[in-house]
């Protein structure tokens, strides 16, 4: 597995206040990988950024005193694909024998890599898929400034919600909007749209390939 190591870029708050925008990016390279995030979890790595020591123990500084108590060890974190929009990752623990490899959502596993300082990866696929290569010298003031995110043009939602509604089809023409829209958001800088943008072609792609493959009646 061709494993791209990553780097904690920053977290940006979404045009909702119930989402967050966390950007990761290659630790020898230019892709960023957007990863949406609720407000805990954002919290949960912000914390551990910040080096701010809560008054009682979080669930993911909970899960670090069990490790150290029972002699596990997070040898590093991740993430193996992207489907239907949704990250998923691995934990790679050591408990001084053996290796083993625990499914955990990405938003947790970053958490614990933060706690463990530990390494962050991600697999080449899901680099091709859901990376997004922009040359900035910038970005982290951006994020810095977390500037009031634009509104997603009314093609994303209605895309979207073609799709969780059910739709069997989505017309070409609206893809390829959908996929110059996403350029523009890239050319922009505009993280949050992009990241939508992504997730809302892949979800078009898949859906499309699903109806494609189903039998005649």
């Amino acid at each position: 597995m061709n494993k791209i190591r990553l780097k904690i870029l920053g977290i940006s708050q979404g045009n909702v206040s119930s989402s967050y925008t966390l950007i990761l990016e290659e630790a020898n390279g230019e892709r960023k990988l957007p990863i949406i995030i609720g407000v805990l979890e954002a919290q949960a790595i912000a914390i551990s950024l910040e080096k701010i020591v809560p008054v009682r123990p979080m669930t993911h500084d909970l899960f670090k005193s069990l490790a150290d108590a029972f002699g596990l060890i997070l040898k590093e974190v991740v993430i193996v694909r992207l489907h239907e929009g949704i990250f998923y990752s691995n934990l790679v623990v050591f408990d001084g024998k053996m290796i083993q490899e625990i499914d955990a959502r990405t938003s947790d596993a970053i958490a614990l890599s933060l706690r463990f300082n530990c390494p962050i990866y991600a697999t080449e696929e899901v680099m091709k898929d859901a990376g997004i290569s922009i040359k900035s010298s910038d970005i982290q003031e951006e994020i810095e400034e977390e500037e009031k995110m634009k509104e997603a043009d009314e093609d994303i939602e209605e895309s979207m919600q073609d799709i969780l509604q059910g739709m069997k089809e989505v017309s070409s023409a609206a893809l390829i909007r959908l996929k110059k829209m996403l350029q523009d958001a890239i050319n922009e800088e505009d993280y949050i749209k992009a990241a939508r943008l992504r997730d809302a072609i892949k979800k078009i792609e898949e859906n499309t390939q699903s109806n494609e493959n189903q039998p005649d009646i």
